[in-house]
């Protein structure tokens, strides 16, 4: 077992409070601290504290003995998760990942950065706000025509046709129209067209601000979790939280960013089918996905029996847990390895346990 020390991003949607004080630093933090990453992606891999190896490094040696030979098997030797804390202070882009098969195409063809999927999932540690999958065609469409703005029409009646992806393309290729739109929505107190007013503070005239009158709105409470497959069009809007996901970069976006954006490459990844899935733990801390690449438990105070045979990162949420010989603190974290026989995980307050999935 190893003790990590892991990374931190400073994306300027981050937070400077968050992080920070999760981890028990001085508060604020000199920059916006967006992500801490617990894993071993390239581009920020946890160290083992005292080895002075990366985990990467680790796995890379001993590929079977730190990952298990059925993790290698299926997804080769890298780890197939990466946990995050994840500090949304001001809205992230609008963005989509593609499905296993369309990674592996376009990773051949030079568009996409790897060869994997990126499902996620996303469990509140304070309320969370996102959107994420689209609307019923009808109560979009009725969202919309409430403003009274004649631009939108052809939005309109591209949703009472049925049709969404054309709907989000005509809104997301019309840059004329938002700042009509901003207004309309301002006279209006309802919270998605307030939703659009904020995120056009935020990213003025970017059409990708429209999103809220398509997407749904997610407003989750500590210890709900949502989770995002293949072709969901999703947007973090504010909140703190733990994250898991397929360990890749696949991502492509829309707007609400100022990394580069694809709109049409995300309108042929978005599927306009896909939904969203809100979950909720199991008695047992269980927060269940269909996904193969990850696993995330929550272990509430007491003892508790891990098997060995796979690989875990386990995260001290609250209080304070033991993990064999391992004493970790809130904002502490641990690498258990496949080799690893089971292990007893003394749990004071809370603990995140990430692990590969059963699906």
């Amino acid at each position: 077992m190893y003790l990590l020390n892991n990374t931190v991003k400073d994306y300027a949607w981050g937070s400077q409070t968050d992080i920070a004080a999760f981890t028990g630093r001085p508060v604020p933090a000199p920059r916006p601290e967006a992500e801490m990453w617990f894993g071993a992606h390239p581009a920020g891999p946890s160290l083992l504290a005292g080895d002075g190896r990366s985990l990467g490094e680790a796995i890379g040696a001993d590929p079977a003995g730190q990952l298990g030979q059925a993790v290698v098997d299926r997804f080769g030797a890298r780890l197939p998760y990466l946990m995050k804390l994840i500090a949304v202070a001001r809205p992230l882009s609008l963005q989509v990942h593609p499905t296993a098969e369309q990674a592996a195409d376009g990773h051949a063809r030079g568009v996409y950065a790897d060869p994997w999927p990126k499902p996620e999932l996303v469990c509140a540690l304070t309320p969370f706000t996102a959107l994420a999958g689209f609307r019923a065609p009808e109560q979009a469409a009725m969202l919309i025509k409430r403003l009274g703005v004649p631009g939108l029409q052809p939005a309109v009646s591209l949703l009472e046709a049925g049709d969404i992806r054309e709907a989000l393309r005509a809104l997301l290729r019309d840059r004329q129209v938002v700042e009509q739109v901003v207004w309309a929505a301002s006279a209006v107190h309802h919270p998605d067209y307030q939703l659009v007013v904020r995120l056009a503070r935020c990213y003025p005239g970017d059409p990708a601000c429209l999103a809220p009158l398509l997407l749904r709105r997610h407003e989750l409470l500590p210890g709900q979790a949502l989770f995002l497959g293949a072709g969901v069009l999703h947007c973090y809007i504010r909140g703190f939280g733990v994250e898991i996901m397929g360990s890749s970069d696949n991502v492509v976006r829309a707007g609400l960013t100022g990394k580069p954006v694809d709109v049409e490459e995300l309108l042929r990844v978005t599927d306009p089918s896909a939904a969203p899935l809100e979950v909720e733990a199991t008695p047992e801390g269980l927060y269940a996905t269909p996904s193969p690449e990850f696993r995330l438990r929550r272990l509430a105070g007491g003892e508790h029996r891990l098997e060995g045979g796979v690989p875990r990162i386990l995260l001290c949420a609250e209080g304070t847990a033991g993990v064999g010989s391992l004493e970790l603190g809130q904002g502490e974290s641990a690498f258990v390895p496949a080799s690893q026989p089971a292990v007893a995980v003394r749990v004071g307050g809370s603990v995140y346990c990430a692990e590969p999935g059963t699906a």
